[in-house]
Formats: C-alpha cells, structure tokens, sequence
C-alpha cells in the first residue's frame, strides 16, 4: 500500500479521518464532496448520523473506490443506535457497570453478548474502528462531559470492564481505541469548549487515571485515543500536542505500539494553539481526527514540511502504522445481525441497571399509582410526552400523598453541565421539605442524588429514554426488583 502515497499531500491526507454526517449522503453535492476527499487518499470518516441501510449502501461504495482500506470511525459507546437510525441504542457504559455483576457468571455473559451485539451491528454497517471503550475514571462529580459515558469512579472497575470490551471488539476484527488518555476523569470542565486542567501528582495519576489505559495495552488495544488536557505533572503542552506524553509516557513507559489519534481537532480546547497539526505530528501522533478542514489541516503541514518544522521520521512512523492496522482490517467479515434480539438485550441490561440508593420502608412498592404524585424536572424533551400519567394520577397536583420527583440530565458535548441548574435543584428542595414523603430519581448523571438526602427514597437510573423510564416505573411498582449497584460515590446512605 506504500506505493500508493505517492506524494508528500497523499500521506497528509492517509494521517487525517475527516467527518462523514450521514443524513447529508442524500445530497449529490455532499457525496461528490467526500469521494473528493477519498480520491485525495483520505485515511478515513468518523460517522455521524444517517440511516443504516443507506449507510451500509455508501460506505460500501467508498470503501470500493479508495484505493487503500478507509479507517470508518464512530462515537458508539450507548452501541451504534447511538449514532444510525435502524441500530440498538445500548445503555451507557455507567448503566452497563451498574448492571453487571463481575463475579457472577451470568451477568458476564450478558455483559459479552451486549459486547458482540455491537461489534457485530458496527461490521454490519461498515465502521471498523468503534472509539471505545471509555476508560476515563470518573472522580469529579461535577464532570460535564463524561460522567455517565465512564464505567466507575473506581479504577479497577473500568480497567476490568474496558478490558471486557477490547477483548470483545478486538476478536471480531475490529480496532479499539481507548480513550481518552491520560484520562478527563478528574476535570470539571468540558474539553470541546475549553481546554481542561488536572493538578493531581503524577503518583495519584498513575494510581487512578492512567491505571486502566496500562491494562488496555496488556489486553491488546489497537488505538488509543489522546485527549486535549493540560497535565502539569506530565509537562506544559495540551496532552495531544505533547511529545513527553506520548512518546515518553504512552510508547516508552507504557509499551504502547498501536495508533494514537488525537481527540477531534475542532474542539475548542487547543483555540489560540498554532500549527496544531504539525505539533501532533511531532509530538508522535498517528492519525488526525476531525480537523475542522481536512484540505486546510493538510496545506498547513506541507508548509510545515517545507519549512522543515516537521520531523518527517514522525510523518513515516505514522504511515508505517496505519497501514500495518489496514491490512488488518480487510479481513473483516458480515455477519448475520439480529436486531431483535439485541434490542431485548439492551432493555435487559437497563432493567439490571436500575439502583436503589437510598430506602425507607413503608414507601415502595407504589402499586397504587393514586398514591403519588409525579413533578418532572430536568431536561423537559426527555420526558413530553411523559409516560407516567398512565401510571401515577393528578401530575404536578399537591397533598399529603408520596411526592416522586423525576429529574432528567444528560451528558452532551458543548453543553458544559450534566447536571441541574441551581434554581430547579433549590426547587426540588422545597419540595422534598414540603412533602410528608418523597422520592428522587435521577435519569441520567446518578451525581444528582447527592444534593436531595433528605428525600426518603433516591433511585439512580442512568439514561433519559423511555426504556429506562419504563423500568423505573416498574420497578416503582413492584413488578421487577431493584437490581443495580451503584458506580460512583455520590454521598448518600444506602
């Protein structure tokens, strides 16, 4: 595959995955534009959006006309659904911890099959490299952009897990990418809007943070992924920009010798930086991803060669590993996928995953939904049109009946919170101080609990959808046990 970068430009363009948005391949225009970019050698797409068949259909088409393997990249923690129409929406890996038991063999099993549904529906629609799993360890209760994306707040917990899902991906073929190291576990502040950082020693991060990417490398991860975080203890340079991290830390200290690509380039977190291609280049990285202007990103490194401010060793080392990790990926086969099935199984895992994380009897079950009466808070489009007025009676009315207060949040990059305003949380206190009893749940950050201990009853359910509602509420009712086990500390009383 060498001999088909031919030219200093088709080597810039083999090192840069570019954006593919799905829902735009009905457009001639939009088409012509990224077979534009696979005739300029690009290295691949990362996929947002669009409709799996027609998907299927494209990449297909692509992948026939590019002359070397494209990479075909997702964002599929929750699985593919998360990102294409027609695929299963799985839980989050949070809710996925929450629900699994690791010394009991069934819920491994469980835990695999969700593992193998995955990879078999991401081969099934053409991505080969899935960016998972997360093994960024949680431990700021106030993270905005990762929270329920982790596994734990405990770092032998999202070593075992992440090792589960390399292990997993890797045997059917596809490259894992582990991110994003050396970890945004331990930050408050969302990278895609400005750049983040983490004071703890480098003896604390090699305890925590960095404890499950060393596990992910013994269990055989073919990428990793290198967030845009300033680490003091590790140097002055942004992590993605920094040679002492990658080169120093990830390959000489951690034997790392798969792909390192950086967090997408047109988060705000390096704005200001100049010629961030070129210092990720020198810094030791593999692959681009989502430069803002893949053309632009690459006229901008054959000023740098030109202005020799490019180790072209790097440039080489890059190439050589790209390409070793194609060869690999022409190997890959379809399967047949049974959407059903996995549909039944992601709603398996959300009823495990609902936790009870504080009781006081005499309040649960409610098979009597006249008993209580429900105040929705939170994210409002999680929950119009709401499913618990055919279950609970009289929404938003008021007497000496259980109050059940729902409190929807999600984790969302740009937002820059996965929590609830002040003034609504000051509301729900009152509430809690009003009513005789009370019940919180959270859908979606479990962190949310923490401000609402007086409440009798605090449930944890880890997403907003419907599926997770549903199991709530049959949970409330004493149709199905509470059967999670909380991920995180969050300060309350079991």
């Amino acid at each position: 595959m060498q001999d088909k970068l031919k030219t200093p430009e088709n080597r810039f363009y083999q090192i840069i995955v570019s954006r593919l948005d799905g829902d735009n391949i009905h457009s001639q225009a939009y088409q012509e534009r990224i077979l534009e970019l696979v005739n300029k050698g690009i290295g691949g797409f990362i996929l947002f959006g669009g409709e799996r068949d027609e998907l299927k259909s494209f990449i297909d088409k692509i992948q026939s006309l590019s002359e070397i393997p494209l990479f075909i990249a997702s964002d599929i923690e929750r699985g593919v659904g998360q990102q294409i129409k027609g695929s299963t929406l799985f839980p989050c890996q949070m809710a996925v911890r929450a629900a699994i038991h690791r010394d009991r063999a069934e819920d491994v099993t469980i835990l695999r099959e969700a593992i193998k549904a995955i990879a078999d529906e991401a081969i099934d629609v053409g991505i080969n490299m899935p960016l998972i799993p997360v093994l960024d360890v949680n431990q700021n209760p106030s993270n905005p952009i990762i929270c329920t994306r982790a596994f734990s707040d405990n770092p032998e917990d999202v070593s075992w897990f992440g090792s589960e899902y390399i292990r997993g991906l890797e045997d059917s073929g596809l490259l894992s990418c582990a991110k994003h190291f050396p970890g945004h576990g331990d930050t408050s502040i969302d990278s895609h809007i400005s750049l983040p950082t983490i004071t703890k020693s480098y003896k604390d991060l090699m305890r925590t943070d960095i404890l499950p990417f060393r596990e992910a490398i013994r269990t055989g991860v073919g990428c990793i992924m290198v967030g845009h975080l300033r680490i003091p203890a590790l140097g002055s340079m942004p992590a993605s920009l920094s040679k002492k991290v990658i080169k120093e830390y990830l390959r000489k200290e951690l034997g790392f010798e798969g792909l390192v690509l950086t967090d997408a380039l047109n988060m705000a977190a390096l704005m200001g930086i100049d010629h961030v291609p070129a210092r990720c280049i020198n810094a030791g990285v593999d692959v681009l991803l989502h430069p803002e202007d893949p053309d632009l990103s690459v006229k901008e490194l054959l000023s740098a060669i030109k202005a020799k401010v490019i180790d072209e060793g790097c440039i080489h080392a890059a190439i050589d590993r790209i390409l070793k990790v194609k060869s690999g990926l022409q190997q890959i086969r379809r399967v047949e996928v049974d959407y059903h099935s996995h549909n039944i199984l992601s709603k398996q895992i959300t009823d495990r995953s609902i936790t009870l994380a504080k009781h006081t009897s005499g309040i649960l079950p409610i098979a009597d939904g006249s008993r209580a009466r429900v105040v929705l808070a939170g994210v409002n489009r999680f929950y119009e049109p709401s499913l618990w007025e055919g279950h609970f009676k009289n929404i938003f009315e008021w007497d000496d009946t259980i109050v059940l207060l729902a409190i929807f949040t999600e984790t969302a990059a740009w937002k820059g919170s996965s929590g609830i305003e002040d003034e609504e949380r000051l509301r729900v206190v009152e509430l809690i101080r009003k009513a005789k009893r009370s019940i919180v749940i959270s859908f979606g950050s479990p962190y949310v609990l923490r401000y609402f201990k007086e409440a009798d009853v605090l449930i944890a359910a880890y997403e907003a959808n419907e599926q997770a509602q549903e199991a709530v509420i049959r949970c409330l009712r004493g149709e199905m046990e509470f059967r999670g086990q909380m991920p995180v500390k969050v300060l309350v009383s079991a």
